[in-house]
């Protein structure tokens, strides 16, 4: 497998799509969160907005709009930001993992182990 240096576009245009932030002003999104629009874009949209738009029709993960849009990640949770704080996207974050106390008992895991190692 030959690898390739990842293109993160130009500094100026990035510059420019996210009007001068390097940050998103919360930590909101993670690669997997589940983003859905809430409206059709309207008239006067930025541009890379209007595609989010487009694209979260159906619920989709921010890593998957960050390689739609060819884009960095930072960028796309920058773009985000904004979507969210203006009231036309949804934010679904994954489930958190069942608690230990949910977890069965780890002395029967080991006997059922044992019970398949003799089968």
């Amino acid at each position: 497998m030959i690898r390739r240096p990842v293109d993160m576009g130009d500094p100026d245009r990035l510059y420019t799509v996210t009007g001068g932030r390097s940050r998103a002003n919360d930590d909101s999104f993670d690669l997997v969160t589940l983003i859905v629009s809430e409206c059709d874009p309207s008239s006067g949209t930025q541009s890379e907005h209007v595609r989010i738009l487009d694209l979260c029709r159906h619920p989709i993960a921010v890593v998957e709009i960050s390689a739609e849009l060819k884009l960095p990640v930072t960028v796309v949770r920058i773009l985000l930001g904004d979507l969210l704080a203006m009231g036309r996207i949804t934010a679904r974050h994954p489930r958190a993992a069942r608690s230990l106390v949910n977890l069965p008992d780890s002395a029967l895991l080991e006997e059922v182990l044992h019970g398949l190692r003799n089968l």
